[in-house]
């Protein structure tokens, strides 16, 4: 099994969602989150006073995957989060030693 965690621009989020849950995938976890990479954040104007927004908003999803699922899982994320311009996001991907469902008591893939 493993984690993907897709860091990505907040208004790609439903699209994600479609994208994964077309591919079988059943569950997920959305927060919403603050940072920058290559942009470093832009200047706006506030009341005549310009000022530096340092972290730009973003949406990290992470969901568990079988590893057969994880090939289609990433390719839904990129082609759904993707607008070709700097500041698309990232993916993370790690191992899973286990899962457990605690309402059920279920396992590893059972448990997903």
């Amino acid at each position: 099994m493993k984690k993907i965690e897709a860091i990505f621009k907040p208004f790609k989020l439903d699209e994600v969602r479609e994208a994964l849950s077309e591919i079988g995938v059943s569950g997920l976890t959305v927060t919403e989150v603050k940072g920058f990479g290559r942009q470093k954040g832009h200047t706006e104007l506030y009341r005549g006073a310009e000022y530096v927004v340092d972290f730009l908003p973003k949406v990290k999803v992470e969901v568990v995957v079988p590893d057969k699922l994880l090939d289609g899982a990433i390719d839904a994320i990129v082609k759904a989060a993707r607008t070709g311009k700097i500041g698309d996001g990232k993916i993370f991907v790690t191992d899973v030693g286990q899962v457990l469902r605690i309402r059920t008591g279920e396992t590893d893939e059972a448990a997903i």
